[in-house]
């Protein structure tokens, strides 16, 4: 054996000995640290200096928080989300049902409303619908001034915008499923309806659910631009508030406040749904 091999041979022992005499450090993580202390103290700073600023008025947001004037402004905003919802996700799955087609004359009608939608600004569009009476005074023999009411121009101008993205949503959650899927679910002989609603739509769910929140909480932000054509949400309500009282700041602290709750409880049930929908995937929270 050679002098080598003897000296490697002699040296082996002493390796687990000169690891079980290692020290472990832990990282320092001092600009972690750092980071989040400052973080706590400018936070820290920010809300003392909301609660403590006497021109927020916290009496007087207390005393309107629950009014009859705002809480029916909130079920308005609140009815009018879900009936915008509702229409524009049933508009906006036929559109996406027709982009995917094989009808030529389907795909570019679909197409063209996407794009239309999506370039006017959903105020350009809210005014337009309002003032639909100076283009066309009589629709079947009704005038439009009666028969587009504030809240008739709310529920179609927003629609009509929230389809074209709904489309979007919808048409881009069923191109996620794979091919392969739906050529399976032929080969076992199932119908064309049970194929889209056993096969196509739970997985494709995984894929609109999120986006589909995102929308809902934007619509209900989003519905507080009615107040420009006088439909008394939640917005309009504080300000006819304001206007007379004068009390700006703390009318809008409580549109905040109930904007805040109400979105936060949306966000909870979006968790929720998407982690319905999650299950047997690979990536769940």
């Amino acid at each position: 054996m050679s002098s080598d091999t003897l000296a490697k041979t002699s040296a082996a022992p002493d390796i687990p000995e000169q690891a079980d005499s290692l020290r472990i450090v832990p990282q320092r993580r001092l600009g972690q640290w750092t980071a989040a202390l400052a973080v706590l103290v400018l936070l820290g700073l920010a809300v003392t200096s909301v609660v403590r600023n006497k021109a927020f008025q916290w009496g007087v947001v207390g005393d309107y928080f629950t009014s009859d004037s705002v809480l029916r402004g909130l079920w308005l905003t609140l009815w009018l989300t879900a009936v915008v919802m509702v229409l524009g996700f049933v508009l906006g799955a036929l559109l996406a049902a027709a982009q995917l087609s094989a009808n030529p004359v389907l795909r570019s009608v679909s197409w063209g409303y996407v794009w239309l939608f999506r370039s006017i600004p959903i105020l350009v569009q809210l005014l337009l619908w309002f003032n639909i009476g100076a283009l066309y005074p009589q629709l079947l023999g009704v005038k439009t001034v009666n028969l587009f009411t504030p809240i008739a121009v709310a529920i179609i101008g927003l629609t009509l915008h929230e389809a074209a993205y709904a489309a979007e949503v919808v048409r881009g959650g069923i191109l996620s499923v794979d091919r392969g899927q739906i050529e399976a679910a032929q080969a076992l002989g199932l119908s064309r309806w049970r194929r889209w609603w056993r096969i196509v739509l739970p997985q494709a769910m995984r894929s609109i659910v999120p986006p589909a929140g995102n929308m809902l909480i934007g619509t209900l932000k989003g519905t507080s631009i009615v107040s420009v054509i006088a439909v008394q949400d939640l917005l309009f309500s504080v300000q006819l508030v304001y206007h007379r009282t004068y009390q700006v700041i703390p009318l809008l602290m409580v549109a905040t406040i109930w904007y805040t709750v109400v979105t936060s409880v949306l966000s909870l049930g979006q968790y929720y749904v998407e982690k319905h929908y999650a299950r047997g995937s690979e990536r769940t929270r």
